[in-house]
């Protein structure tokens, strides 16, 4: 029987391919990820353990860093800047305030509205169960869902939320004393950057970019979610609607939240609709709500600001899942700016992390990256 042959590396070199460093490499790489992964799922769970202070404090900065520029414009006029600073602090404080005492005013308008509507919730809550029955669904199950959906419960919700005004307002005392500080320290702001951006210039670019994409940001779904808010208080309030303060506050504030925040801010008014004035009042809340929401987001937003983040749309919904669940409602209030400190910081930072912006970044801005890695020209960050 004939032995093969077995290839004998000669002197030019090995006979087969070489997979030593192949070999090497993966083991390392492999432990990087395990590495990395487990100090990601460390740091999330303690930005979930101490969410009552990191919430407020990036809420903070991010207000800071949105008005920032006015107390540039007012040192640009030859204001001095302890004045231009002192402007800048009153004009956080009226506005946060302001919000506040609506808010207050609001939720206590509607826990004394909800008990005057004891009849519709019951007669409605029996038709439910009626044509639930008709379904097939059991009687126990029946008994069960119309005791988590009497009058009690929602009294129980009103008290509850009342009883919250009082976390509110201290959550609003602390965010106050936290705008108070960084406002002061923010006209230092551009100074550090310039100091970053000498030893680290790829990281005071990066957050540079992050502090430009969380103005577009706010500025942007600010203007859309006031104009939204206003128009949608002032139909309910035509339409008979109670509360309907309350709710164009609601739709303010879920204009903030990516996607979804429309379908939050729709539900109570179209509930009180119908308990108000039946299926009538309800499809016309929905439908004011449906064709103002188009008009302002699908058309007006597009055509004046584009693209004003630059992150695909799948990492925007799993950003507001991520940060909802880690910082609460404040996280999903803030999860796009929250989204882009982060991009900032580990991919924007890296010169050598395109392949991680590529996956992140929105279609234009992916465009945009290939035409730069290609040679065809500078991306812009805006994008």
């Amino acid at each position: 029987m004939a032995v093969p042959e077995v290839p004998v590396p000669g002197p030019g070199g090995p006979a087969g391919p070489d997979t030593t460093a192949a070999g090497a490499g993966t083991g390392p790489r492999a432990l990087v990820v395990l590495g990395g992964t487990a100090a990601a799922v460390v740091v999330a769970a303690g930005i979930h353990a101490a969410s009552w202070l990191v919430g407020p404090v990036f809420l903070a900065l991010v207000i800071v860093i949105t008005i920032h520029p006015v107390r540039r414009r007012l040192v640009g006029t030859g204001l001095p800047a302890w004045a231009a600073t002192a402007v800048m602090v009153v004009l956080v404080l009226v506005a946060v305030t302001g919000l506040a005492g609506v808010a207050v005013v609001a939720v206590a308008q509607l826990a004394t509205v909800l008990p005057l509507y004891a009849a519709e919730v019951n007669a409605l809550v029996t038709d439910g169960m009626a044509a639930l029955g008709q379904f097939g669904v059991g009687p126990e199950q029946l008994r069960l869902l119309a005791a988590s959906l009497n009058v009690a419960t929602l009294l129980g919700l009103a008290s509850g939320m009342l009883l919250g005004l009082t976390t509110l307002l201290a959550d609003v005392a602390f965010l106050l004393a936290l705008l108070l500080f960084l406002c002061l320290e923010s006209s230092a702001a551009s100074a550090r950057l310039a100091l970053l951006a000498d030893g680290r210039r790829p990281v005071g670019q990066a957050l540079r970019s992050f502090a430009g994409g969380t103005r577009r940001f706010l500025a942007v779904t600010t203007v859309i979610g006031l104009l939204t808010g206003v128009i949608d208080t002032v139909v309910l309030a035509l339409l008979g609607v109670p509360a309907a303060a309350l709710w164009g506050l609601l739709v303010f504030l879920t204009n903030y939240i990516p996607y979804v925040g429309f379908w939050i801010g729709l539900g109570p008014p179209a509930l009180l609709g119908l308990l108000v004035g039946g299926w009538p009042l309800l499809i016309a809340v929905v439908a004011v709500f449906v064709v103002v929401n188009f008009v302002l987001t699908s058309l007006v937003q597009p055509y004046y600001v584009g693209d004003a983040v630059g992150i695909s749309v799948t990492v925007a919904l799993v950003s507001l899942m991520l940060w909802g669940w880690l910082l609460g409602p404040v996280g999903a209030v803030l999860a796009v700016p929250l989204t882009l400190l982060v991009k900032a910081v580990l991919v924007d930072a890296d010169p050598r992390a395109v392949w991680a912006d590529g996956l992140l970044s929105s279609s234009r801005r992916v465009h945009l990256l290939e035409a730069r890695v290609r040679g065809r020209g500078p991306i812009d960050d805006a994008g």
